[in-house]
């Protein structure tokens, strides 16, 4: 599909439609919430910066690209002056007193907000059903989950109700929604996007992510959102991606691991659309390779290993005190403890107590460390197989999306609903989902920032599968 930015922003400049319409018309969509896809919409905001730019065009000044164009943010962005709840009961009532830093550069780019989107609680989900709001519904089968957690998200880009959303990639918290609504979504190089504003999960794989509908709209926003950011030490200074860099693609070769497709685990049906985008592939005259890797259970174990201890300790500021919903009792310890067993669902307080069992003495040595050894082999592993192959390709997804309620009845089906995403974030790897292939797509990984080549690959196959 082509550019939606770009259509739109030819829309603005020919006075084909009026900013003010265009947003009316998607407000009005969100308005409706038939996916439950909303958490609060940020209306006022909206049609104000609107008048703006149809200001600005009617007087003949020139808009940038981005000016005018709607976009939706996961509810686990700070905007100044609006809700941002995590789909938490704890801030249900919070509001941010500052902007995320990638959002920042949204406004400053003239892209504008429409709506704060329903997620998983904290990010702590693959399904979107672990929030207050209620199960966002898959834009393809509203009976079926959205994926998670932002799952929001990539509902309101599939449903057209955005241009484009931000969400927030920690083990495949973009790319398994977009697999599942048949979208593109981006979890970039680790740190090439500034994380600060974004709520804290796993603060070593949290990545802002774009979702889009086409290559070249993520490649617009990547390039805005992108850059070293003076609050954030993890950010990384990057080179921008231009359209003619990503129109050819150089991949040589290929790869992909054996032991994925060969798992029990996979649908039988993507295995064989899998293996068919392969045959593919290699009638383009691009080799390809079968590598090692490790198992999907030790890659899941190591991934929530690892996330539950960095939850248990970002969580850890969360008692009522400072902010959030705070329930009082007979004395400080009792008030903290009644404050997070209620406010906290039941998937963030079993990550909670994951994590701090993990870190405890007696445990830390046998059980995180280890994970730590673990994804230091991971990483290794990775910059072997980049010195063999440009591109590494996988499912998004070892299965389709479950049905709404299913994966609250089985958590640990829920995590291994991860296991063709974690490791890539594990080696902080650019990886995106591409909506051909298979029914959830696929995912394209290059070595770390290498995201150009990602986006390169993706126009490739766009037309080749």
């Amino acid at each position: 599909m082509d550019s939606q930015i770009k259509k739109i922003h030819q829309q603005l400049v020919s006075k084909e439609i009026t900013c003010t319409v265009l947003v009316q018309e998607k407000l009005n969509l969100l308005k409706e919430n038939k996916y439950n896809s909303v958490n609060s919409l940020l209306d006022t905001l909206a049609l104000d910066l609107a008048a703006k730019v149809d200001a600005k065009i009617a007087s003949g000044e020139t808009i940038g690209l981005l000016e005018g164009i709607p976009f939706g943010i996961k509810d686990v962005f700070m905007v100044q002056g609006t809700f941002t709840t995590a789909s938490s009961d704890l801030l249900k009532n919070y509001k941010s007193p500052y902007t995320a830093t990638a959002i920042q550069k949204l406004l400053d780019a003239g892209a504008i907000p429409l709506v704060k989107e329903n997620c998983d609680s904290f990010g702590h989900g693959s399904s979107s059903e672990n929030t207050i709001f209620g199960a966002v519904k898959n834009a393809i089968n509203p009976e079926l989950v959205a994926g998670g957690s932002s799952g929001g998200s990539a509902v309101n880009v599939a449903k057209d109700y955005t241009v484009f959303s931000i969400g927030g990639d920690t083990g495949g918290s973009v790319r398994q929604p977009a697999g599942y609504n048949h979208i593109y979504g981006l979890k970039p190089t680790y740190g090439r996007i500034s994380r600060y504003g974004l709520m804290a999960y796993v603060s070593s794989t949290d990545c802002v992510g774009p979702l889009a509908k086409s290559v070249e709209d993520i490649r617009i926003v990547l390039n805005v959102m992108s850059g070293k950011d003076a609050k954030d030490q993890t950010s990384i200074t990057s080179n921008e991606i231009s359209e003619e860099a990503i129109a050819t693609s150089a991949v040589k070769t290929i790869g992909y691991f054996k032991n994925f497709i060969e798992s029990e685990a996979i649908d039988s049906q993507i295995k064989a659309d899998f293996l068919a985008s392969i045959e593919k592939i290699k009638a383009k005259g691009i080799a390809v390779k079968e590598l090692d890797f490790f198992k999907s259970d030790i890659l899941v174990s190591t991934y929530y290993t690892l996330a539950m201890a960095e939850t248990a300790s970002n969580l850890s500021r969360l008692d009522g005190t400072n902010y959030g919903n705070r329930i009082e009792a007979e004395n400080l310890i009792e008030t903290y403890a009644v404050t997070r067993s209620e406010n906290f669902s039941e998937e963030t307080k079993r990550r909670i107590v994951g994590g701090n069992q993990v870190l405890s003495q007696g445990f830390s040595d046998e059980i995180y460390l280890k994970g730590l050894a673990l994804r230091d082999q991971i990483s290794e592993n990775f910059s072997k197989d980049f010195n063999e192959v440009d591109i590494i390709l996988s499912p998004v997804t070892p299965s389709t999306p479950p049905k709404i309620g299913d994966s609250l009845k089985d958590p640990l089906a829920m995590y291994l609903s991860d296991a063709y995403t974690v490791g890539f974030s594990l080696g902080q790897l650019p990886t995106l989902t591409v909506p051909q292939g298979t029914s959830t797509g696929l995912q394209i990984t290059a070595a770390k920032n290498n995201d150009e080549l990602v986006l390169k690959f993706a126009n490739f196959l766009k037309d080749t599968i």
